[in-house]
């Protein structure tokens, strides 16, 4: 191990001496190529096979795909105690790489750069790699997913939406289907049936969200064969440090449809007159609203009521108040969401997309469409939730590329003892990466961006801004086409025309404005996408981006910037920032420095330039805090997820419900099976008339009362599990009221935790129990509707932003903390 090996493996990183090893292979690999390339494709495709250690050979014969990652238990993880399958076993690896890249020349016309081999290796070794922009992520990621395939491994290559899921699987599906394997996608308009049909694939795309919602609708089935997913053994992770950092303690929920209910109308417009400052004041951190005494006086004259704050007001009132209180000073329109077809839609603000079947939580969303004047959606129970971070630890291997990882690397190790791997660009680095220009006032700043694109436009050097939001991106483009200058606007809106926005956003002279450029997942080439124009477009300087102010960490920054400089073209990255930017002001908490602005509000002083980059070091260790400080909060809900799909799949796949039900209502269960139950024996706790009149006379068939038992313990076990987390939600919005009585908030959340979910199991059985009892059950099974057990006729899903630290004494307090 050489001198500083020992600090890189402590720091999560590929050592040296691993990158080492991955260049000679690669270099083995090149010469086992030229061997090799005179075979057929199936004499390459068993080659590959045949480089794999014998225990890891999978038993493909030609396109029939016949052999399964281990044995399968009924809750769709791999029988594989104490052991991860993870990592690819090879016997040959310069076989095994040499055969993917014959594999990937023929099938999808890509040569594998030497860099592109190293990264695969890496891939399989159960490693975050980092990559540049535009250095092949996505070949790198179906070779190592067509690796992993081979040695019987199903692998879900886990994209940001679904527009790279389908377009990935269907540009490499030719080359996983070489090696008889087959490719799956999955999408958010996909019916059940070709669901199933994607995920019993080798090798499935599919964007986070939708695989995780499909989790959560697998934990609502009735019987294993309406359940979607077959098990996976690999989440190999595209843009990993968005999905597994930035969104991994977003909760992705599952609700089902109850009739939804909105601020009054007249609470509305009440509020719509209210004055910020004056009648209620926002919080520093722009996450919650409040009223001032002034402004809970006018409410209560407007509303003729004496005292908004009484008991008869305070559960209702009051509620209905702050909805709208925040819908007006929180959301905002063309930022938080926008309106389409009549309809609120969410925008995802780390990626600048409408987030389709994405919702707040029911009294935002009513309070936000009453705001907007339009008609009020259902509204939704919680039935289950799962955070994104807790979906990949149902993986047994996690990996992943991004071109961001190194600066993630505590998160990664941390939250997933995940190492990250630096693969060098294949060409170097010619990108010029410009100092910050720095001003005083966002008004300055602004004139400085609009300034600088009118320059290089007409120089015909294209042009790339990224801005943080649809409002701000609309308003740049409205003032440059005022200058006469032509704007192609990729955010929210437009998103559908994402891929021919940004295929087209290196032409000459074009200037494209979009919101958040991470994860677009389409490069930009120089001179357009047909590259007509690539000299002529290298000769003005490559492609030019902005960056309107600093994001909250260098990481999203870093993705903007490596939009220029693709595969070692020219490029040029500026970023232009003032001291009253968003990133400048929570940063710098207060502090006050001292500058010397030009005539144009310029500040150039090393000092000032260091503050700034201060500032967003301080953001960064804020919302590493935050991650670490939610992730215990959600750790143990999801040890007790863990716990409840172990007692749901017993239910499931057994006929422990008969038998606990026919244990703890003998004459019940004696009665539905057509016998008696022995003399003495207690008939139960639910009282022996609805017994008597439902029984059955000669008894009906097993499959039938099990059946109906498990109905019947599933739906409360289900209701009871909705409740509970309903519950630990509210516990988490007022358990900053646990610190003035000086007990720690987390320790007081498991505290309550454990308790109420000791209870929540003793309460679905005796609730299971006392159905039993008294539901009609004959031949159809049990009429769990006729008492008003009722599942949701409709589900759906949406996501929320999570943070537990909030603090006030508002009804509304920490609602506001899960959009920002």
């Amino acid at each position: 191990m050489g001198a500083f090996d020992w600090f890189w493996r402590a720091m999560g990183s590929g050592t040296v001496r691993d990158q080492k090893r991955s260049i000679a292979m690669v270099q083995r690999a090149a010469e086992r190529a030229r061997e090799l390339t005179s075979l057929g494709d199936a004499d390459i495709a068993a080659a590959a096979r045949n480089s794999l250690k014998p225990a890891h050979r999978t038993k493909y014969a030609g396109k029939d795909a016949s052999a399964e990652a281990g044995a399968r238990t009924s809750t769709g993880t791999a029988k594989q105690p104490g052991k991860r399958p993870g990592k690819v076993e090879v016997a040959d690896e310069a076989t095994f790489l040499a055969a993917l890249a014959i594999a990937a020349e023929r099938t999808v016309g890509l040569k594998p750069f030497d860099v592109q081999l190293q990264a695969v290796l890496r891939l399989v070794r159960g490693d975050v790699i980092q990559m540049a922009t535009g250095e092949g992520k996505t070949l790198v990621g179906a070779m190592a997913a067509t690796g992993f395939a081979l040695t019987g491994q199903r692998v879900h290559v886990i994209t940001v939406n679904d527009y790279l899921a389908g377009r990935d699987a269907k540009w490499m599906r030719p080359l996983v289907e070489f090696f008889g394997l087959s490719v799956g996608a999955i999408g958010e308009h996909l019916r059940a049936g070709e669901r199933r049909a994607a995920y019993a694939c080798d090798v499935v795309y599919g964007p986070v969200t939708e695989i995780g919602f499909d989790v959560l609708r697998d934990k609502q089935v009735l019987d294993r064969s309406e359940q979607l997913q077959a098990a996976a053994d690999v989440a190999l992770v595209d843009e990993a440090d968005s999905v597994l950092v930035d969104e991994a303690l977003v909760p992705l929920v599952l609700a089902g449809a109850v009739p939804g209910s909105a601020p009054a109308g007249r609470i509305t417009q009440v509020v719509r007159t209210l004055a910020e400052g004056e009648d209620f004041t926002v919080d520093a951190e722009g996450r919650n609203a409040f009223l001032t005494d002034k402004g809970a006086g006018r409410v209560e004259r407007a509303l003729g009521i004496e005292n908004l704050y009484d008991d008869a007001h305070v559960g209702s009132t009051l509620v209905q108040v702050n909805l709208a209180l925040h819908a007006r000073a929180l959301l905002h329109r063309d930022v938080d969401y926008i309106v389409r077809d009549g309809k609120i839609r969410l925008v995802d603000a780390s990626r600048g997309r409408v987030a389709d079947l994405q919702r707040w939580p029911d009294g935002i969303q009513a309070a936000v469409e009453a705001k907007e004047g339009l008609d009020v959606t259902e509204g939704g129970k919680i039935l289950d939730t799962m955070t994104v971070q807790a979906l990949m630890g149902r993986y047994p291997t996690v990996c992943g590329m991004t071109g961001t990882a190194v600066e993630a690397t505590d998160q990664l190790r941390q939250f997933y003892d995940l190492r990250v791997s630096v693969i060098e660009r294949n060409e170097e680095l010619a990108r010029f990466d410009e100092a910050d220009r720095i001003y005083a006032t966002a008004a300055e700043k602004n004139r400085a961006i609009v300034n600088e694109i009118e320059l290089l436009h007409s120089e015909g050097r294209p042009v790339l801004v990224g801005t943080h939001d649809v409002a701000e991106s609309e308003q740049l483009a409205e003032v440059l086409r005022e200058r006469g200058i032509e704007v192609n606007v990729l955010n929210a809106k437009n998103d559908a025309e994402e891929a021919e926005v940004i295929a087209q956003a290196g032409d000459v002279g074009r200037v494209t404005v979009s919101t958040q450029m991470a994860g677009r997942g389409t490069d930009i080439k120089l001179g357009g996408a047909d590259e007509a124009e690539h000299d002529r477009v290298v000769a003005l300087g490559g492609l030019a981006v902005l960056g309107t102010s600093r994001h909250k960490t260098a990481r999203l920054d870093n993705q903007l910037r490596g939009r220029a400089g693709r595969q070692g073209d020219p490029g040029l990255s500026l970023f232009f920032v003032a001291l009253d930017d968003a990133v400048v002001t929570a940063g710098g908490a207060g502090e006050k420095i001292v500058a010397h602005p030009d005539a144009e509000g310029r500040i150039e002083d090393k000092r000032v330039a260091d503050f700034i980059e201060h500032c967003q070091r301080v953001t960064e260790g804020q919302l590493l805090e935050i991650h670490a400080q939610t992730w215990k909060y959600n750790q143990l809900l999801a040890k007790q997820r863990e716990i409840i799909d172990a007692r749901r799949a017993r239910l499931l796949d057994t006929d422990q419900a008969w038998q606990e039900l026919s244990e703890r209502a003998p004459a019940r269960a004696a009665e539905l099976a057509g016998g008696s139950p022995e003399p003495g024996a207690p008939s139960g706790s639910g009282g022996g008339a609805g017994a008597t009149s439902a029984s059955v006379p000669g008894g009906l068939p097993r499959e039938v009362l099990v059946a109906s038992a498990r109905q019947i313990m599933l739906y409360h076990l289900d209701e009871q599990w909705s409740e509970h987390l309903a519950l630990m939600d509210d516990v988490r919005e007022s358990i900053h009221l646990c610190a003035i009585a000086r007990e720690t908030p987390l320790d007081e959340f498991h505290r309550i935790a454990v308790r109420e979910f000791k209870e929540l199991a003793q309460r679905g059985v005796d609730k299971a129990v006392e159905t039993f009892e008294t539901v009609t059950i004959d031949a159809e099974g049990a009429h769990l509707e006729d008492v008003g057990l009722v599942r949701p006729s409709a589900t759906w899903t949406y996501m929320v932003s999570d943070n537990p630290l909030s603090s006030g004494n508002s009804v509304i307090s920490g609602i506001g903390n899960i959009f920002r």
